[in-house]
């Protein structure tokens, strides 16, 4: 598990750096009954971590919003791998810098994550950090990673599939029953299916 780590500081990071080529416009901020995506996962993210950033890019929406709630924003450092390996790097460089041990990363448009995903996590987690998984397959955004992997993610020449490095590192699999929490909502017909259930 995360302790005797989890003693530490937890940090928690958005990654809301994409471009929504898909959605048509910028998903972290579209609303669900009045509120952004962004800050559903936010709310999940500060139930179990002590402070959550935005991986995001700058003069984003995403980015605007870290800047009106006061959060942390922190921007992919030239040169480095596009995608979200990217953002988890830099996520990981600010929790060292904060005194974390350990990192907890969800996707900007995930609006039904478990509010329990944390905690979950850091249950499940071992050394090398654990990931969410459900009987749909694997959810390597939604990861508890350990600031030791940075070391990792730095020796990076080319952009491998971020589940390919969570293998790499051994993480954890953390089972969860429900696969439809994950729902990432990349397209116009995601977003209006999930207006539907949320209402």
């Amino acid at each position: 598990m995360c302790t005797p780590e989890a003693k530490l500081p937890i940090g928690g990071l958005i990654l809301a750096g994409g471009r929504s080529s898909r959605f048509g416009r910028e998903k972290a901020v579209a609303e669900i009954h009045g509120e952004p995506l962004i800050a559903s996962v936010s709310r999940v993210l500060s139930a179990g971590c002590t402070t959550v950033a935005i991986s995001a890019r700058q003069g984003s929406a995403a980015a605007h919003f870290a800047i009106a709630n006061a959060m942390p924003c922190l921007k992919d450092a030239p040169g480095d791998l596009d995608g979200p390996i990217a953002g988890v790097k830099v996520g990981l460089l600010w929790a060292m810098s904060q005194g974390y041990g350990w990192l907890v990363t969800a996707p900007c448009d995930a609006p039904f994550l478990p509010h329990d995903l944390v905690a979950r996590l850091c249950a499940g987690g071992q050394e090398r950090g654990a990931m969410a998984c459900t009987a749909a397959g694997m959810e390597p955004l939604c990861t508890l990673w350990p600031v030791t992997a940075l070391e990792a993610l730095s020796d990076l020449r080319e952009h491998p599939a971020i589940l390919e490095v969570l293998k790499r590192l051994g993480a954890t699999c953390v089972g969860f029953d429900d696969a439809s929490a994950f729902a990432n909502l990349n397209t116009p017909e995601d977003y209006a299916r999930a207006k539907l259930r949320s209402g």
